[in-house]
This record gives C-alpha cells, sequence and structure tokens, in this order.
C-alpha cells in the first residue's frame, strides 16, 4: 500500500468517525488563555500520543480538556490545523516552538519539517538555542547542522544566547560543547560521505548516514568504554528496587548514557514500568539515544516489551524515525510484525510517514 493510499484511508477512518462521535467528539485544547476546540478522532489519527490519550480516557481527556504546556496560543493553532491538513506551515518565527510539541506529541513529519526550518534560520544570536534544542528533541540534523555553524562562528559563545543556555540547559549545553571538541567526520572515517561515521559493529551497512542524533551516540561506543568503578557504582546501590527503575527511566529518558551505565552495574531493574508502562527501552527508543538503547539491549532489556496500548520500543523508533535506534532493536529480536492496540505495525507506520530509508530497514531485517 503507498503511502498516499495510507493517508487517505486513515483520513477517511478519522472523518467517518466524527459522524458517531456525538458530543463527546470535541475535546478542548488549552494553552495559557487560548482555548482551541478540535475532534478527538482527528487529533487521534495524527498523533499516536493523543490517540492513546483518547483510548484511555486519561484524566486530562475525560474532562473534555487537555492542557498543552508550555506552548502559546498561535502555535497551539498551528499544530490543530496541522492534524487536520498535514499540511505544515512556514512560519519561521514559530519553528522552534512548534518543533517542540510536534516532538511531545509524536508528530515526526511535522518535527522534521520544523527541523529544516531551524537549520535554515541559523545566526550568530540563534545558534546556541538551536543546538540546545537539537539535542534537547533528539534532531540530528539540526544539532549536526548547529555544531557545525557554532565551529565557523565561535563569537557565539560570547552571545546572550550562550549565557542564557548555560543556565537554563547545562546538560545539553555540555553535549554541544564535547560535539564541537570532536573532529571533523572525515578524520573518524575515511570512508565518511556526510553523516557522522564511528568504528561501531552496530553501524547500519545499507544506510550512508544516521537519522541517530549525534547528542545520543558518543564517540566511543558504549560497550568499549572502561566499566565503571566501584565507588560509583555504591551510589546507586543502596536505592530501593522501585526509586532504581524510575532513576533507569528518567536516565534513558534524557539520555544520559554515564548515568545509565551506572545504574545498570548496581542492578537497576531494565524492566521497570513508568507512565502508560513504558519501560527505559521505550524511552530510549522514543528518544533517538541509540547509545542507551545499546546498554539496555546489552541488560538484557525486551526489545518486545509492551506499553499498555500494545506499542513496543520498535514502534516508537518507527514513529519518530530513528533508524539507527530501529537497526539495534530489530538485530537484538524486535518483532517488526508486532501490531498495536489499533492494529498498527512498525511498517505500517513508516509507510504512512513516508520515509523510504525506515521502510528498507524494516524490509532488510
Amino acid at each position: 500500500m503507498s503511502a498516499v493510499t495510507e493517508v487517505q484511508n486513515t483520513t477517511t477512518e478519522a472523518l467517518a468517525a466524527l459522524l458517531d462521535g456525538g458530543e463527546g467528539s470535541l475535546v478542548t485544547l488549552v494553552a495559557g488563555e487560548t482555548r482551541v476546540a478540535a475532534h478527538r478522532a482527528v487529533l487521534a489519527a495524527a498523533s499516536p500520543v493523543f490517540a492513546a490519550m483518547f483510548a484511555h480516557d486519561m484524566l486530562e481527556a475525560s474532562c473534555g480538556q487537555v492542557s498543552i504546556d508550555d506552548v502559546e496560543g498561535p502555535v497551539l493553532r498551528l499544530l490543530v490545523a496541522y492534524t487536520y491538513t498535514l499540511q505544515a506551515p512556514q512560519l519561521p518565527d514559530t519553528a522552534a516552538q512548534l518543533l517542540s510539541v510536534a516532538d511531545k506529541y509524536g508528530l515526526s513529519a511535522l518535527k522534521a519539517a520544523c527541523e529544516r526550518q531551524l537549520i535554515s534560520q541559523l545566526a550568530v544570536e540563534t545558534a546556541a538555542a538551536t543546538a540546545v534544542r537539537a539535542v534537547r528533541h533528539s534532531c540530528p540534523d539540526a544539532t549536526r547542522a548547529a555544531v557545525a555553524f557554532i565551529k565557523d562562528h565561535l563569537q557565539v559563545m560570547a552571545t546572550r544566547g550562550w549565557a542564557d543556555a548555560v543556565l537554563e540547559y547545562p546538560q545539553e549545553v555540555n553535549e554541544v560543547i564535547r560535539l564541537l571538541r570532536e573532529p571533523p567526520a572525515e578524520a573518524s572515517s575515511p570512508t565518511a560521505t556526510g553523516g557522522r561515521s564511528t568504528p561501531n559493529s552496530d553501524s547500519q551497512p545499507h544506510s550512508g548516514h544516521s537519522r541517530t542524533p549525534a547528542a545520543a551516540a558518543p564517540p566511543t561506543s558504549a560497550r568499549h568504554t572502561p566499566p565503571p568503578d566501584d565507588a560509583a557504582v555504591s551510589r546507586f546501590r543502596s536505592l530501593s528496587e522501585e526509586k532504581g527503575g524510575r532513576r533507569l527511566i528518567k536516565a534513558a529518558k534524557k539520555g544520559a548514557v554515564g548515568e545509565v551505565r551506572l545504574l545498570l552495574a548496581a542492578g537497576a531493574d531494565v524492566g521497570a514500568r513508568g507512565w502508560g508502562r513504558w519501560t527505559a527501552l521505550h524511552w530510549a527508543a522514543r528518544r533517538g539515544h541509540a547509545a542507551v538503547v545499546r546498554l539496555l539491549l546489552s541488560a538484557a532489556s525486551d526489545p518486545n516489551a509492551r506499553d499498555q496500548w500494545g506499542q513496543t520500543p520498535l514502534h516508537f523508533a518507527a514513529s519518530c524515525g530513528h533508524t539507527q535506534t530501529a537497526a539495534k532493536l530489530l538485530r537484538a529480536g524486535a518483532d517488526r510484525g508486532a501490531t498495536d492496540e489499533w492494529g498498527r505495525t512498525p511498517l505500517d507506520i513508516t509507510t504512512r510517514q513516508n520515509d523510504q530509508k525506515f521502510v528498507e530497514i524494516l524490509r532488510q531485517h
């Protein structure tokens, strides 16, 4: 089935659902003083996060109102417009905020369009903010572009934007600094052709470059780093099983490779579940933290773990377009034919998004 046909079928189903929706078919999205009414079926067809929320009557949705945090009114309206039209707006001033909310609600095509806009807008005053946002939201192309721009314009680190980033997002700035210190891609591999190539046996032989964020792929792979020392591990051994599991999920969500390694060495439960019964591997796959995914899989994390709605980590990687992460999951035994509660396989998701590179990876495995 072609991507166009898939979108047409999904849209048809969403519109048909409106006929029988009755009074409960509408939900109000709230951002500050802005309130926008939208059809649940349309939102759910576009976003797996909204779909899960409405399917299980989460607290906000059951009240007929959903708060969209940290978003201004105009951006909320653009978000809703996108779910109805699937057309990304070409508004430079809103690209940064729209990217954040697109990432939060699993709108990967909109996220990619915003990422391209941010790259086209790189400037000395905005490069620091763009780099930080790219790292926070696992945007590999924007991360590479922002780091390259800063290398060519070192005056960025003397701007107010850089100072603000250091104060508000120290972890992300540290990651940007690490990337700035790395040698050019050509120096690490004579065959590099555009993307960063690392001497990693898990690299995809069929792909010219990786869509995994630079922030999630340190130059030294997790399997070749020295084991954590006992003094560092001992800090986590005193945690209860429940607290250790929660800490592991939080670290995986952030892509904190060092902390994940320490927690695993301390015996943290890789099968621990958080909101929606998401495991640490679900979060790492959704955010595209390839190094964390590799660590979790090496610690026997289940690549076919199901969340509350039957979604596996591979579903999440597919929704967000993280090809390198998907390849690692497939090599670890992830089931590409697994269906979620809505009958979708990872291949169905990538076909609908017309992500040909991801479709190729799934078919090859």
